[in-house]
């Protein structure tokens, strides 16, 4: 077995030289530096970054070896390493056994018949949305969106009314995220001592978000039993690990706000993508209210309605293909690998990126246009797996895939059968690639009652 960090004999291609290869530069778009490097390079590129040797994999086949096939030879990568000093030890940044275990304790909350039970919520929380509208009002619908899903998660996952702490949540997450590439550089752990402002507003809204998240288990300390939410899951799961006893307060924490993040994060950045591209594409868009309005005829939408609304449902899967809220997922190579021909040293870093996969022309013709009705059965048939994966894959695929689905169909259906969307003329959409694919400038939109 080499040494960590041991160089191999063979590369694939990639740029040469130091400057060339720095993905971290200031004033660097990430989304635009890796998909210049697959154009010019190809589907399997290596790069040396800080000091490490980089491979960005889009292969769908290598993709399936990396995170199913020879699963046990990785472990997470630089982000989710990074994430710890937010996540602490939770379900995202544990690993091995530790990760199985927990797996196998949250697992129960996201049941199928449990997931059922959220939909009421999702779709009542949906049309207060909607109520609060005002015909022709401007709306900044990430924040909008944000708002709305964190409203649902603090219901369905956690009994609780966190309605309020909104713009907290969403000043604290704003601050989080623009640390990332900040904690991404070489010797983070002495930068992260330094007096940077933005990683003083990142420990600032570290303790905000520790607060809110500490307070709902004080809560449910003072009122033990099973409200039938995550929360409750946690508070009375006993560890086999710890002699039977229960979860302290900190690793109910740690797995509380990894799910309290990840459940509103994503599925918000998701919805706001949505919005977007059926602003600009309006016969998509017409298609859309078509289908709500031969299902629905106006009332709101369930759960057993899911089934009739397969346009919706392809809506949003294009949306993520396009824009999936995690762009990119990291593993490092524990031990050595091979990747066709190439030797991969142990240490190395392997980077995927759904961003990258699905919007390869050899499996998606056309893939910068929006189309929906790309996604006929038989086109599905013929994709190979991880062509598309915007929840990951193997034993860490996102273990509220299923959650998140529900919520995309019943918030899309909830609002699209009674609003339309305008993009603010001259207002700029910007990715920002951080953990997650957000709106840069936000998204300014005129809302429209049909």
């Amino acid at each position: 077995m080499s040494p960590a960090g041991a160089v191999a004999t063979t590369y694939p291609p990639g740029p040469t030289s130091f400057f060339s290869s720095l993905i971290y530069r200031p004033g660097r778009d990430p989304l635009v530096f890796f998909t210049d490097l697959v154009k010019t390079y190809g589907p399997l590129v290596h790069l040396r970054s800080s000091g490490e040797h980089v491979y960005v994999v889009t292969e769908p086949r290598h993709i399936k070896d990396i995170f199913v096939t020879n699963q046990r030879k990785f472990k997470k990568g630089r982000g989710l390493e990074r994430s710890r000093v937010l996540l602490g030890d939770g379900l995202l940044t544990a690993e091995g056994e530790a990760h199985l275990r927990q797996r196998r304790l949250i697992q129960p909350a996201f049941h199928k018949d449990r997931i059922a039970s959220y939909a009421t919520a999702m779709t009542a929380d949906a049309a207060r949305t909607s109520s609060r509208w005002v015909d022709g009002a401007t709306l900044d619908i990430d924040h909008e969106m944000m708002q709305l899903t964190l409203a649902i998660v603090g219901k369905t996952l956690f009994d609780a009314d966190v309605a309020g702490k909104t713009r907290e949540v969403g000043q604290a997450m704003a601050d989080v995220m623009a640390s990332f590439w900040i904690r991404m550089l070489p010797f983070s752990d002495t930068i992260e001592k330094l007096p940077i402002p933005a990683l003083r507003r990142a420990r600032r809204a570290r303790a905000t978000l520790d607060r809110i998240v500490y307070d709902m288990i004080a809560e449910r300390r003072r009122s033990p039993g099973d409200r039938g939410d995550l929360l409750s899951m946690l508070i009375l799961a006993q560890d086999d690990e710890n002699n039977g006893r229960g979860m302290t307060d900190q690793q109910v924490r740690d797995e509380s706000i990894t799910l309290f993040l990840a459940g509103h994060e994503t599925t918000a950045n998701a919805l706001a993508w949505t919005w977007y591209l059926l602003s600009q594409s309006p016969a998509v868009e017409a298609q859309l209210h078509a289908e709500l309005d031969r299902v629905l005829a106006g009332r709101a939408p369930t759960l057993a309605d899911i089934p009739a609304l397969g346009f919706v449902e392809r809506v949003v899967t294009e949306s993520m293909r396009l824009y999936p809220p995690a762009w990119i997922i990291g593993r490092r190579a524990i031990e050595d690998y091979q990747i066709d021909e190439f030797p991969v040293a142990r240490g190395a870093i392997l980077i995927t990126s759904p961003y990258l996969t699905h919007r390869d022309p050899r499996l998606f013709p056309d893939p910068e246009r929006f189309d929906p009705d790309r996604w006929t059965p038989a086109f599905k048939a013929q994709l190979p797996p991880f062509a598309y994966f915007p929840f990951g894959g193997g034993t860490r695929r996102c273990i509220g895939e299923s959650f998140a689905w529900m919520e995309l169909i019943l918030v899309v259906a909830t609002l699209a059968q009674h609003w339309r969307l305008r993009l603010v003329p001259g207002h700029r959409v910007v990715p920002q690639p951080v953990v997650t694919l957000r709106l840069k400038h936000g998204l300014k939109m005129t809302v429209e009652r049909r």
